[in-house]
C-alpha cells in the first residue's frame, strides 16, 4: 500500500487531523530562503514534532547550501528525517546521511527525474516533486508521470512522489508511478498553510486504495 505524507504543517490541529486521517509522515518546512507560508520556526517544528505519537513518520523539510548547517538543525528540531529540497551534491548527502541521526530523503526536480539515478546510493529516499524558479516545491503544479516512473522504476531506493497532487488526482498517480510514498502540501490547504482536514481524509483515502498499477 502507499504511504501518505502531509507537508507543511503549521498547526497542532492539522498535524492531529493528518494522524487521524491515517498519514504516515508529516512534514514541517524551516529554514528555508523562499517566502512560504508553511515555514516554521526550528523551535516551533521541534514542538509539534514532540505531539507526533510513535509510528508515525516526523519530517524536517529544509533547504541548506551547506549541509553543516543542517546537522545543528537536525539536532535542535530532532526529526526521524531529513528532506533536503537543494541542490546538495552527492558529497554532501552522503555527509549529512553520517552526520545525523536521521534518514536522508534528498528531492529530485521533476524536470529531470533522471538525475535521481546520482542519489539513489547516498540517500535513503527520494521525492521527485515539481519545483518553482526558486527551487521550492508546494508548486501545486503536476508533472509528466509516465516519465518519472519510467527514470525510477528500477532505482532501489523508496521513491515518493509530490506536485500538485490532490484528492481528486492521487489515485490515478500512484496507479500510474506506483510510489513507495506520495507528498502533499497544497493541494489539501483551504488556505496558504491551513490544512482543510476533510481534503486530508480524502487524500489519505484515495492515495492508499488498494489500486493495480497501470504499468507492469
Amino acid at each position: 500500500m502507499t504511504r501518505v505524507k502531509i507537508c507543511g504543517l503549521t498547526r497542532e490541529d492539522d498535524v492531529a487531523a493528518a494522524v487521524d486521517a491515517g498519514a504516515d509522515a508529516v512534514g514541517f518546512v524551516v529554514d528555508v530562503p523562499v517566502d512560504t507560508p508553511r515555514e516554521i520556526s526550528a523551535a516551533r517544528a521541534a514542538d509539534l514534532i514532540a505531539r507526533v505519537p510513535p509510528f508515525v513518520t516526523t519530517v524536517l523539510v529544509t533547504m541548506p547550501t551547506d549541509p553543516r548547517d543542517t546537522v545543528s538543525l537536525v539536532e535542535q528540531v530532532d526529526p526521524d528525517v531529513v528532506q533536503i529540497h537543494s541542490d546538495l551534491s552527492p558529497g554532501d548527502v552522503a555527509f549529512l546521511g553520517g552526520a545525523v541521526d536521521a534518514a536522508v530523503m534528498k528531492h529530485v526536480d521533476a524536470a529531470t527525474p533522471e538525475v535521481a539515478r546520482r542519489y539513489a546510493d547516498v540517500a535513503d529516499a527520494l521525492l521527485v516533486d515539481s519545483v518553482g524558479e526558486d527551487g521550492a516545491g508546494g508548486t501545486g503544479e503536476t508533472h509528466d508521470w509516465d516519465r518519472t516512473r519510467r527514470a525510477t522504476t528500477d532505482l532501489d531506493v523508496p521513491v515518493v512522489l509530490a506536485g500538485g497532487l490532490t484528492p481528486d488526482n492521487v489515485a490515478d498517480a500512484v496507479a500510474t508511478v506506483d510510489p513507495f510514498a506520495v507528498d502533499v502540501a497544497s493541494g489539501v490547504e483551504a488556505s496558504p498553510g491551513v490544512k482543510d482536514h476533510d481534503a486530508i481524509r480524502r487524500f489519505v483515502d484515495a492515495a492508499t486504495r488498494e489500486r493495480r498499477p497501470l504499468h507492469a
